[in-house]
């Protein structure tokens, strides 16, 4: 709202350092500021009103060292990070922007759902939440509005440049032509020539109009997995949270590479119009993760919740697609994913077992000790805040591997 505020001021009064809010770049940085303030200064007021509805993890007890001492550690501290990613997200983004007006309901949309999931935990006392069907459903939905407004609306475009004319609106830029098209391209790492269209494994009675199907059902799939990832990450001190920033800060620097057009001929990779705004975005998200590691790092004071670690998930997501790096993510989010996948392999070789040799011999030869991967080593004698440490180098490597695709192709 600021930009539409200075922006007028500037045109109608002339009124001196107006002008700053036209930059990305301060903009970014005033929006990063302000989640962390946010998240620091009225974090605490938000703690003690927790702990005065008195909503506490209701902890099982699972024989994890120190895990009893947590109890009573109020959570929904999601809302710490909801509020820090929204408000400078408002002040300081173009919120006409189509890929921002998609983030702000994806963050709202996701955060509802997890705090519902929360309140069942704590106002109803039910430790089941909401059942694993309507979050499913939930995040289809998100899946589905995503999908299509990436699809669909006209403002959601990539830049091709050509050395001829076309039938379309085609601009002059150095002596080539180019033009903002639909496209259902995106880009694979790795790879020289890496651009990849969805219309090319769409099946052939369906057409290659029909690929905006092929790529709905992709989004609904990797935003339910991002968000499930997130979530079942979340499950000791600081772990979601730091993880989330770093691949947030990497997001936000493709944000930034994908929308200038010299660095996107520099580098050769797609150039994605008004892409910038979410520049913004991912500043306010790492802001608000870093800023809710204040209280969140062990030992934690707070807890995000669903209402934090689904929202968390589903806007990584959301951001990657807005980006065309959604082929990144099992890269990107590996440490959400390595999670998934012990929780998955952990129950599939249970009942495996159980199956062959009968639920004793389950119980006692299970593939991991515990599951999700970072109760496993919880169990080996690890005290969290080194795993949590570990955790963050290895998604710190995997973020650099990230960026080196810039570059490795």
């Amino acid at each position: 709202m600021l930009y539409y505020l200075f922006g007028y001021l500037e045109e109608q009064f002339d009124l001196f350092g107006a002008g700053v809010f036209q930059y990305i770049s301060f903009r970014a940085i005033a929006a990063i500021v302000t989640s962390l303030l946010i998240a620091a200064i009225f974090g605490r007021r938000i703690i003690v009103g927790l702990r005065r509805l008195q909503i506490g993890e209701d902890i099982r007890d699972l024989g994890l060292a120190g895990q009893m001492q947590k109890k009573g550690t109020p959570t929904m501290g999601g809302v710490i990070l909801i509020a820090s990613i929204l408000i400078p997200t408002l002040l300081f983004a173009r919120v006409k922007n189509v890929y921002i007006v998609l983030l702000l309901i994806s963050t709202t949309w996701m955060g509802l759902i997890g705090f519902l999931d929360d309140y069942i935990k704590v106002f109803r006392k039910n430790k089941e939440g909401l059942k694993g069907g309507f979050k499913v459903v939930g995040q289809i939905g998100l899946g589905l509005i995503v999908g299509l407004t990436l699809y669909f609306n006209d403002n959601v475009r990539i830049r091709e440049y050509s050395y001829e004319n076309r039938s379309r609106t085609t601009f002059s830029e150095e002596g080539r032509n180019y033009t903002d098209v639909k496209s259902l391209a995106t880009t694979v790492p790795f790879l020289k020539n890496n651009d990849f269209n969805y219309n090319s494994i769409t099946p052939a009675f369906l057409s290659g109009t029909w690929g905006w199907v092929v790529y709905v059902l992709v989004v609904i799939f990797i935003v339910t997995a991002v968000s499930n990832g997130a979530n079942i990450t979340d499950g000791i001190d600081g772990l979601a949270a730091g993880t989330s920033a770093i691949i947030g800060f990497t997001l936000g620097v493709f944000a930034y590479l994908s929308s200038n057009a010299i660095f996107s001929e520099y580098l050769n990779i797609m150039y994605i119009p008004s892409s910038g705004e979410l520049v913004i975005f991912c500043a306010a998200f790492v802001g608000a993760c870093i800023g809710f590691l204040w209280y969140n790092s062990y030992p934690a004071q707070v807890f995000m919740g669903d209402t934090g670690s689904l929202m968390l998930g589903g806007v990584i997501a959301v951001v990657a697609f807005s980006l065309r790096k959604e082929l990144l993510i099992p890269v990107l989010c590996g440490i959400f994913l390595i999670e998934l996948l012990s929780v998955i392999l952990q129950v599939g070789y249970f009942k495996y077992q159980k199956r062959q040799r009968g639920v004793e011999y389950a119980r006692q030869h299970r593939l991991f000790l515990m599951s999700p991967l970072h109760h496993h080593f919880q169990k080996k004698g690890y005290h969290e805040a080194k795993i949590v440490t570990r955790f963050w180098t290895i998604g710190i490597i995997l973020a650099v591997v990230c960026l080196a695709t810039l570059k490795l192709r």
